[in-house]
């Protein structure tokens, strides 16, 4: 049974519809060759192996977000009114597309830290209701589930069942540290992976937490480094409660920044439409939604609401950029390579893609001399 959020979210969410799916390689035929007769062996157990998907970039793919001033979606571009700049040099864009039927691998990354008590039964339902929005039962959507606290689990691998993650979802129940790097690390790393990755499907995480991190392993710099090696986009939804200090509001900047995702801060504006917000003291401080009323909650599950519905159609009516890149072959190389997107008629316009990528594995990374 779902949530009665379903119907507060119905307008928020854009509607998936399935993706062509994209031709299969042709199949080689293997020669057959005679062998004496053995009698016959049990058949070997299958291991898991764990993956670390790894991506060499003959090709390059950009999503894209463009907003107005007013932080409204610019949906009506097209190819020709995009530049993008490997290294300063223009690129010539080879695809394009700007269509909400964008396969997506999207990995959910929730907090279980005992910071998440508060409000853990408002966010549970907003979860499930963007499990359901961005899976929708179809093979070109999948999903998969990592939880963490004191350590990072793979919960639900790789899956185009929404229920499966739902169910899990459900029965998680907050408390502990918060190991957020090693969740990414995991991401990056463990689930089973999907053909096509990471052009279609592209690759997504979505983190629901406060970007606190003090149980992992693994530090920020190199779960980052391991995010754009994957071209993985990554989004926030921040569960940091409003009016408190939070020095890790910028994790989730540079983790969202750097990769072209968006962080949202649910919390953060409660009151800013509220009259007499300031105005209006008692002894419990200055509140004018009482905590523990009915409009303090009715304004905390709006808050989330449309900090929900805002990555979730962001993610499906981004546009998306592929592009060989033409490289300047008398220049020295680089360990990494920046980008910028610009839509040169518009210079006005606010836009969102990853900063760059790594043009080569780990073990083909040239001297130390490329910055």
């Amino acid at each position: 049974m779902r949530y009665p959020l379903t119907a507060a979210l119905c307008g928020l969410f854009l509607p998936l519809a399935v993706f062509p799916q994209a031709a299969q390689a042709p199949k080689t035929e293997a020669v057959k060759q005679e062998a004496p007769k053995q009698p016959p062996k049990e058949p070997p157990q299958q291991e898991q192996p764990t993956t670390h998907f790894e991506v060499q970039h003959n090709e390059v793919i950009v999503p894209v977000t463009v907003t107005d001033d007013r932080g409204k979606f610019v949906s009506n571009l097209t190819a020709r009114d995009f530049r993008v700049l490997d290294e300063g040099r223009p690129q010539r864009i080879e695809f394009f597309s700007h269509s909400d039927k964008q396969p997506i691998v999207v990995g959910f990354l929730i907090d279980q830290s005992s910071t998440m008590l508060i409000h853990w039964k408002t966010y549970q339902e907003a979860i499930l209701e963007m499990v359901w929005a961005l899976l929708p039962d179809d093979p070109k959507y999948t999903g998969y589930l990592v939880s963490y606290a004191n350590e990072a689990q793979l919960v639900v691998n790789t899956t185009q069942d929404p229920d499966k993650i739902a169910e899990a979802v459900r029965r998680m129940k907050p408390g502990g540290g918060a190991a957020l790097n090693d969740a990414i690390y995991r991401a990056c790393t463990d689930r089973s992976l999907i053909k096509g990755e990471p052009y279609e499907p592209r690759r997504i995480i979505i983190i629901v937490g406060d970007g606190h991190d003090t149980a992992s392993k693994k530090s920020l710099d190199e779960v980052l480094e391991l995010a754009k090696r994957n071209l993985v986009t990554i989004y926030a939804i921040s569960t940091q409660s409003f009016g408190f200090d939070n020095p890790s509001d910028s994790v989730l900047d540079r983790l969202t920044g750097e990769t072209g995702g968006l962080v949202e801060y649910p919390l953060n504006n409660l009151y800013k439409d509220v009259s007499g917000y300031l105005s209006n003291p008692s002894d419990d401080g200055n509140y004018a939604l009482t905590v523990g009323t009915g409009g303090y909650a009715a304004e905390i599950s709006s808050g989330i609401i449309k900090a929900v519905g805002g990555i979730a159609g962001e993610i499906q009516t981004q546009y998306v950029l592929r592009y060989t890149p033409d490289i300047d072959p008398e220049a020295r190389p680089r360990i990494f390579r920046h980008i910028k997107v610009e839509v040169p008629a518009l210079p006005s316009v606010r836009i969102r893609a990853r900063d760059g990528y790594y043009p080569y594995p780990v073990s083909a990374v040239p001297g130390a001399g490329g910055q």
